[in-house]
């Protein structure tokens, strides 16, 4: 049984990797430019990069959560995070522009 759930636990890491190999990293930039920049530091500028009590930044979260994490976050979010009601294709953009940060 241990051995079924490690493999179904791999495959299911293969196919969000996968995900996020075939997303578009710039087009993630973009996005957060528009839609996330008004509150998150994206790269290193920002409304809140004064305020430490502020919304983390892209870096931090990148440091913080992995790909499933994101996702995860990203498809329910919660708080006073605004729902933009994001595609998958561009969830998995911001992610790689994310990651790219890390």
């Amino acid at each position: 049984m241990q051995r079924i759930l490690a493999l179904m636990a791999a495959l299911m890491a293969m196919c969000l990797l996968s995900r996020t190999a075939d997303a578009d990293a710039a087009n993630g930039e973009r996005l957060a430019r528009q839609w996330c920049a008004n509150c998150h530091v994206i790269d290193g500028s920002g409304p809140s990069a004064t305020l430490p009590q502020g919304p983390p930044s892209f870096r931090v979260a990148a440091g913080h959560l992995n790909p499933g994490e994101l996702r995860a976050f990203l498809s329910h979010p919660h708080g006073a995070m605004p729902d933009f009601g994001l595609t998958r294709a561009e969830i998995d953009d911001l992610i790689a522009y994310i990651e790219r940060l890390r």
